[in-house]
């Protein structure tokens, strides 16, 4: 089986678990497979977690889920030391960060001392606990979920750490028959449990080296620079995309065209991402689904 193969078998199996999101699976795993973090903006009920972990077990990486709440501390996340009495030491316990794919549920309700913990972690792939620097498994993935932020009792996402999450996506109410047929159908979370790995972190690692190695023309490299440099020009914006966030959006591009089957960047794969990999950067206030200022970019730069 083919890696174009392999990534098509994972994304059918996936909506047959989140019925009727086919594009926002597919950004997903385009994040995924561009190394990058994934934000879910939304409301309770609408899959987030359902997503989460269907993507870790369908590409077969472990798994861990966790609970962000106000008293929830630093050290809950990443592991503490403990002083073992038989040996006379102290013996370091791993906390959930230690798996391939985390789940950072409801983010936006732990504190900002516990949601700066995460940073290194997102950047680096590793943690530093009381000046041990420890190495996190690879691959390593945060899928964080957030709750709009003008709910009561959250905390809203720093921009330094809104930048750490290469792509946002909103899933909302599926349509009339898809909701339907979720329904009729088994239980979610049974057929989770059920999903086969379609993939190893053996072979994702090998994509995303596919995924760097896809091509691009210089005109490719003038229109992402110009969508930034024009996002810098606005004065509607909070702020204009960085350096960093213009490298984001060209992974994230490459992996989208992989995705559809080609190793060549088109402009149309620059479009396809646009939206959910600068949106949250260019206005953090708007929400998952909404993507006023980007669209207008967008409209506003001709590709050629």
């Amino acid at each position: 089986m083919t890696a174009i193969q392999a990534l098509q078998h994972s994304l059918n199996q996936l909506n047959q678990i989140i019925l009727g999101k086919e594009h926002e699976i597919k950004l997903a795993l385009c994040c995924m497979l561009a190394r990058g973090h994934l934000l879910i903006e939304d409301l309770p009920g609408m899959g987030k977690t359902t997503l989460s972990h269907a993507l870790a077990s369908t590409l077969g990486l472990s798994y861990q889920r966790i609970q962000f709440t106000s008293d929830l501390l630093p050290a809950d996340l990443l592991g503490v030391n403990i002083y073992d009495r038989n040996s006379g030491s102290f013996e370091f316990h791993k906390g959930p960060i230690f798996a391939q794919v985390i789940l950072a549920d409801e983010i936006n309700r732990a504190s900002p001392k516990t949601q700066s913990a995460l940073l290194e972690a997102m950047e680096e792939g590793q943690v530093t606990i009381e000046g041990e620097t420890r190495p996190l498994p690879a691959p390593f993935f945060v899928i964080a979920t957030q709750n709009p932020i003008e709910q009561a009792g959250t905390y809203p996402l720093p921009e330094s750490q809104l930048d750490r999450f290469m792509i946002r996506i909103s899933l909302g109410y599926p349509h009339a028959e898809a909701e339907k047929l979720l329904l009729r159908g088994q239980d979610r979370r049974e057929l989770v449990s059920q999903i086969n790995a379609l993939l190893s972190a053996d072979s994702l690692e090998k994509i995303q080296a596919l995924v760097r190695k896809v091509k691009f023309s210089d005109s490719i490299i003038d229109y992402v620079y110009r969508l930034t440099a024009f996002s810098r020009e606005q004065q509607t914006h909070n702020s204009g995309l960085s350096p960093r966030a213009a490298m984001a959006l060209l992974q994230a591009a490459k992996a989208w065209a992989l995705l559809e089957g080609r190793n060549h960047l088109l402009p149309d794969d620059i479009q396809a991402v646009f939206p959910y990999v600068c949106e949250h950067r260019i206005s953090p206030d708007s929400a998952g689904f909404e993507h006023p200022a980007s669209q207008n970019i967008l409209a506003s730069v001709d590709v050629f």
